[in-house]
């Protein structure tokens, strides 16, 4: 089992730290961890497969019971549920895109990411951990998501300067996502010495 290391911290303005993590976000102590889910909250493969195996059978319990309820989860949208077994108390179920090149994929994934961060605010979630949505078996290109997702948490907290979230931690079990979220977040401490 990796053991999570957090490799950078960039720190808002407000005060937000945003952690590079490489690791296991099923081992996360957060409140919250987001899951990069499908519209059916069907959680078989990938990040999705993995949080249902070390949370337990009662996340895709109640993942279904939330799509028989409201339907299925729109791209750029998020749906959430108990952490099940999890060191976190909730899971964050975000729709990401899947990269088809047709130009509107940025918005969506921006979107998803507010959605998660939004949903973990209205649950009073100071702490929440968050893999490289739709750069999986989605497709979209991961130093493109990577630079999106940091730009959707950082405007985020630009725009809700009142949000109660305090840390949030880019978690990613691969080296390779690790170290582009790390460059992003390098390039932005660079710019902002300027």
């Amino acid at each position: 089992m990796v053991q999570n290391q957090a490799l950078f911290t960039y720190t808002t303005e407000a005060g937000q730290k945003l952690h590079v993590v490489h690791g296991d976000i099923t081992s996360e102590h957060v409140d919250a961890i987001v899951n990069a889910a499908n519209g059916s909250l069907a959680h078989g493969g990938g990040v999705a497969g993995a949080i249902v195996r070390a949370g337990g059978r009662v996340i895709q319990e109640e993942s279904d019971a939330w799509v028989r309820r409201h339907g299925p989860v729109r791209v750029g949208d998020a749906a959430i549920t108990g952490g099940g077994r999890l060191p976190a108390r909730y899971v964050i179920h975000a729709v990401g895109p899947v990269w088809r090149g047709r130009g509107d994929e940025a918005a969506l994934l921006r979107s998803a990411v507010q959605r998660a961060l939004a949903l973990a605010d209205s649950h009073d979630v100071r702490s929440i951990a968050l893999p490289a949505i739709s750069s999986g078996i989605f497709g979209f290109p991961k130093p493109l998501a990577t630079r999106v997702i940091w730009d959707a948490v950082l405007d985020y907290f630009a725009e809700h300067p009142d949000s109660g979230l305090r840390a949030v931690r880019f978690c990613n079990i691969d080296a390779y996502t690790t170290r582009l979220f790390q460059e992003e977040g390098l390039r932005r401490t660079e710019t902002n010495a300027e």
